[in-house]
């Protein structure tokens, strides 16, 4: 996925970013919550765990989808939710770099007393995360809450230690050194929302 070469086909480079969202769905799907149902085979009677979360899935537009859809394809009764978030760079009195996070669109259900699940697959500053996790509490309280994305930087990862409750747990693919001046994961991969989708102006 970080090749430039492997870059250039966007369909591939989704698809790849669809198998770890698999992967990762897997791996939290270990936690939840389950009971023992009894179900009828054609020879027995056989116990069988079955998962009593209700899901929702949260995506943070538009780098999210491909990652979203890997997570639906092993949570497939979840509930969907779409939060737009972009970032506004301006230049503060020390001409560093400023980073603002926006968020403009939220469709979303009730997320009371259900287990959230909320996917990015970059997480530079942790901004994005918190923006999206914030908008999706006007829709009720979770019962849990599992953030999930690819590249991570420390610097992320500490920011999300100190601004969400304990209780929410982060997981994280890849965790890479540093950020740009730009505040672009490096080595990272690049914009994934350019490459998944296009180039935007």
């Amino acid at each position: 996925m970080r090749s430039v070469d492997t870059q250039k086909d966007s369909l591939r480079f989704r698809r790849n970013i669809e198998r770890i969202g698999e992967i990762m769905a897997v791996e939290i799907s270990k936690q939840l919550t389950y009971a023992v149902e009894q179900v009828q085979t054609p020879l027995a009677v056989a116990d069988v765990e079955v998962p009593q979360d209700q899901v929702v899935l949260g995506t943070l537009l538009r780098a999210g989808l491909p990652m979203h859809q890997g997570f639906l394809n092993m949570f497939d009764k979840a509930e969907n939710a779409f939060i737009s978030a972009y970032r506004k760079e301006t230049i503060g009195r020390r001409e560093e770099m400023q980073i603002e996070i926006v968020s403009e669109y939220l469709a979303a259900p009730s997320i009371e007393g259900k287990t959230l699940l909320l996917v990015d697959p970059m997480l530079a500053t942790g901004l994005s995360m918190e923006v999206g996790y914030k908008a999706l509490l006007s829709h009720g309280a979770p019962k849990s809450v599992h953030l999930a994305c690819i590249f991570a930087t420390p610097q992320a990862i500490a920011y999300l230690t100190e601004t969400m409750p304990e209780d929410v747990t982060l997981w994280c693919a890849v965790i890479d050194p540093m950020l740009n001046e730009k505040k672009y994961i490096v080595p990272g991969l690049g914009d994934a929302g350019d490459l998944c989708f296009g180039e935007k102006l």
